[in-house]
């Protein structure tokens, strides 16, 4: 408020024009003219000095005062920056111990809920236990009512008997308690006698279907896989028939063969008497490969032969050797193909079965 009073007054000092006071006449004053010029000019700064001082101390006195309220704001926003601290310290403060107060509370309550779930089993088996105190109560009840007619009777019939009759009465009550107690033990020995020998039973019956299963199932087994060794037995006599008329028909060729091959072995032995050369050895020890071996050889210097009196004799005589030589090739090619039968014979004899 002090400053913007203060910027209202400078406004109006603005806008207020100073009129001079003259106090010489005008005589005077022409005479000063001159001179009085510069002084007033002196005097109208000097004016505007004192103007600019006396603005100069009102704007000091205006900072001056604006710094005062700016102090006190200062120490008041301190002040209330202080007591905002407080109050965050004591709602902090309120806060926590609030937090504990909840944290003790919810423990308080987690306890609470504990015991009283506790208590609940508690009360659960308690009334458990009373349902089935009630249940043996009814029960033991029941079993008292339907025993009062037997105490009834033996009490009408001790009233009925002596007094001296078996001593007294109450010793003949408690031998009669006593025979049922042993009657009533022996029949629940006898009883579970009798269900252990029922589960015995069950379970032999059991083993024995179990075991008669087993045996239905071996059965079946053992007759499939008997069809089938009969089958097998079956189709080996047919295989052994078959296989024993190829044989029959096998040897019955086996015995053309040989006679073939006899024949065979012949001619080349006769034609290997022919053929005879002397440092294969005597004819007698070797076999068909030798004295085929030997006829080939006596062929070839045959050949030879023939081939070098061709190339000595001249036309005419070559004319003559070519009829001798064609003889010769073809007695040559008959013996050739008599070794080659001989051969694939001795081949097949190699071949046939013992």
């Amino acid at each position: 408020m002090v400053c913007c009073f203060c910027h209202d007054r400078e406004q109006k000092d603005e806008h207020i024009k100073h009129i001079p006071v003259i106090t010489q006449s005008s005589s005077g004053l022409l005479e000063t003219g001159v001179n009085t010029l510069q002084s007033t000019l002196v005097l109208k700064k000097r004016v505007e000095v004192d103007e600019m001082n006396t603005q100069l101390m009102e704007k000091r006195q205006q900072v001056h005062d604006c710094m005062k309220i700016l102090r006190e704001r200062r120490a008041q926003l301190q002040q209330r920056q202080t007591e905002t601290k407080q109050r965050a310290a004591e709602f902090e403060k309120f806060v926590e111990e609030n937090e504990l107060k909840r944290r003790r509370a919810l423990k308080k309550f987690q306890m609470e809920r504990q015991q009283n779930e506790l208590k609940e089993k508690e009360k659960a088996e308690l009334s458990s236990h009373l349902q089935d105190l009630q249940a043996r109560r009814l029960f033991l009840k029941e079993r008292v009512n339907k025993f009062k007619i037997f105490e009834d009777f033996l009490m009408k019939t001790l009233d009925l008997l002596p007094d001296n009759y078996l001593g007294y009465r109450t010793e003949l009550v408690t031998a009669i308690i006593r025979r049922y107690e042993t009657l009533s033990i022996s029949r629940q020995d006898l009883l579970q006698k009798l269900n252990s020998l029922t589960d015995e039973m069950k379970t032999s019956q059991d083993q024995l279907d179990a075991l008669k299963q087993q045996h239905n199932t071996y059965k079946l087994m053992a007759n499939q896989e008997l069809s089938e060794r009969q089958t097998q037995l079956d189709q080996t006599s047919e295989r052994n028939k078959q296989l024993e008329m190829t044989l029959r028909m096998h040897m019955s060729q086996s015995r053309d063969q040989v006679e073939e091959v006899g024949n065979i072995l012949i001619a080349v032995r006769n034609l290997g008497e022919q053929c005879y050369l002397s440092h294969y050895g005597p004819l007698d020890g070797m076999d068909a490969a030798t004295v085929m071996d030997m006829i080939k050889e006596f062929m070839v210097e045959k050949a030879d032969l023939e081939r070098r009196a061709m190339r000595l004799t001249d036309s005419s005589a070559a004319t003559a050797k070519k009829s001798t030589s064609g003889r010769i090739q073809l007695k040559s090619r008959s013996s050739g193909a008599t070794v080659m039968k001989s051969r694939s014979s001795g081949a097949t004899l190699m071949k046939m079965p013992q």
